[in-house]
């Protein structure tokens, strides 16, 4: 009888893994039948499941929503860790401690994957045969049944001779298995947009929240810096950029309040005070494409520099840079950078107004298209040739339906020369719906620069006081 029952249960087994792979490869098939028909079958081994140690899982293990953090949590303020703890249902195998490494490299694909879950766990089974075992925590939206397997998958579980049979593991999930966006989605008010994107700059995490997020802003922070290993500050910028100097007003969520941050771009290290000077990571490449096109000898008068990420590279390669930077902190980092990397001694740093030197980098795009009739009739000497004139890379922000010819229409008119055919319009990156950051780049005409004797008028208070949002 005993041995009646096993057969009778050796056959459904094999009947409902052959009628599975069938159903899913038959592309005429109804959808809607196939998984009525695959659950029946799955059902019907479920009976005769307690003639067995273990059982199958069923489908309804595999719930899209299985790591959901508790319901509880919707809408805290103050972070409770505890309150996310929870115990969920997982598939496993029983795997011999022998074939274990072979194994779980093939099953890959479908193994768990969670922060802070092992993949491979002690069987709970106290018998001394489960010494030899280990169980394989398998990804439950992945594997609900043993037809679930790959063919290469099951043919290696085969050939290393191990049971597809499924165990079922109970896993209990904490604070430190869930991912930030599944906790914040928990968190915040459901249909709200949900963000965990931040400016990382240094051990600085640097956020945007908007209106909706700021009551959660303190949780927000700590799970940021919680989920980030190396962040151990949270800011947010509480309002557009509003000075001369472009730094922001920010506000700590989290963490220790030093503003003071190391970070390394294209391969030089710089160090500042976040709070006190401009920095956005977002424009590395634009760094480095700029410095890939001076080459070694040439001299660059780099206006608006910052902390130095174009002075500083651009001596690296063996040019001969002026920087200047209006904001006193600006230049004071800018001098300390150079020392830091060691080419102090090819860059000249100035703390003037821009209008008073010569410009040629203008990483300032509210602004730069503005001051470039300060080039005008710069120079009083016209030379014999038109060689060694200086190349200009202007940036500025566009919101036409044609950025490019918005650019040159704009830089023309400033510059009180047309540079239609004579210059070429990059698009950095787009900061904003509808707003553009582009580069102008452009040999300074001669008869700009040696037109003589024009006279300069008052620079309009707008490019001392005019601000505009920041480009992260």
């Amino acid at each position: 009888y005993v041995t009646l029952k096993l057969w009778i249960l050796t056959l459904l087994f094999c009947l409902c893994r052959v009628l599975t792979r069938i159903l899913t490869s038959v592309q005429t098939q109804s959808s809607v039948g196939s998984s009525c028909v695959r659950r029946s079958l799955c059902a019907a081994a479920a009976l005769v499941s307690p003639l067995k140690r273990t059982a199958a899982l069923p489908l309804s293990y595999m719930e899209p929503e299985l790591y959901r953090a508790p319901a509880a949590v919707r809408g805290m303020i103050s972070l409770d860790r505890e309150a996310f703890a929870q115990t969920v249902t997982v598939p496993a195998l029983r795997v011999p401690k022998g074939v274990l490494n072979k194994v779980v490299k093939s099953l890959k694909k479908s193994t768990i994957q969670r922060p802070g879950v092992p993949r491979v766990l002690q069987d709970k089974d106290k018998s001394s045969e489960a010494e030899d075992f280990r169980l394989v925590l398998l990804d439950p939206h992945r594997v609900s049944s043993p037809g679930s397997f790959s063919e290469a998958e099951a043919e290696a579980l085969r050939s290393f001779s191990v049971s597809e049979e499924l165990q079922r593991y109970e896993l209990r999930l904490t604070y430190d298995n869930l991912k930030t966006e599944e906790v914040l989605a928990a968190v915040l008010p459901e249909g709200q947009d949900v963000t965990s994107a931040f400016s990382r700059v240094g051990h600085i995490a640097h956020m945007n929240l908007r209106d909706h997020q700021l009551p959660y802003r303190n949780l927000i922070g700590q799970v940021i810096m919680d989920k980030n290993p190396g962040v151990t500050c949270v800011v947010n910028k509480t309002n557009i950029i509003d000075s001369t100097y472009r730094n922001f007003k920010m506000e700590v969520l989290a963490g220790e309040e030093n503003m003071v941050a190391k970070v390394k771009e294209n391969g030089v290290t710089y160090e500042f005070d976040f709070s006190r000077v401009y920095w956005n990571p977002r424009l590395s490449t634009e760094h480095l494409r700029v410095v890939q096109l001076i080459k070694r000898g040439e001299t660059v008068f780099d206006v608006f520099a910052g902390v130095g990420p174009f002075a500083v590279p651009a001596a690296r390669g063996g040019a001969n840079v002026l920087a200047n930077d209006l904001n006193p902190e600006s230049y004071r980092w800018l001098q300390h950078n150079c020392k830091l990397n060691k080419v102090e001694s090819k860059v000249r740093t100035f703390n003037l107004d821009a209008k008073t030197k010569v410009h040629v980098v203008m990483n300032l795009p509210a602004l730069a298209l503005e001051f470039l009739d300060a080039f005008r009739g710069l120079l009083h000497q016209d030379p014999s040739c038109d060689e060694n004139l200086p190349t200009v890379y202007c940036y500025g922000f566009s919101k036409d339906d044609s950025p490019e010819k918005d650019m040159v229409q704009r830089a023309s008119s400033s510059l009180g020369f047309s540079l239609e055919d004579r210059c070429s319009v990059h698009f950095v990156r787009n900061v904003a719906p509808n707003k553009d950051m582009m580069c102008v780049r452009f040999t300074l005409p001669k008869e700009v620069l040696f037109c003589g004797g024009q006279e300069q008028t008052e620079e309009p208070a707008s490019k001392r006081q005019k601000c505009e949002e920041p480009t992260d």
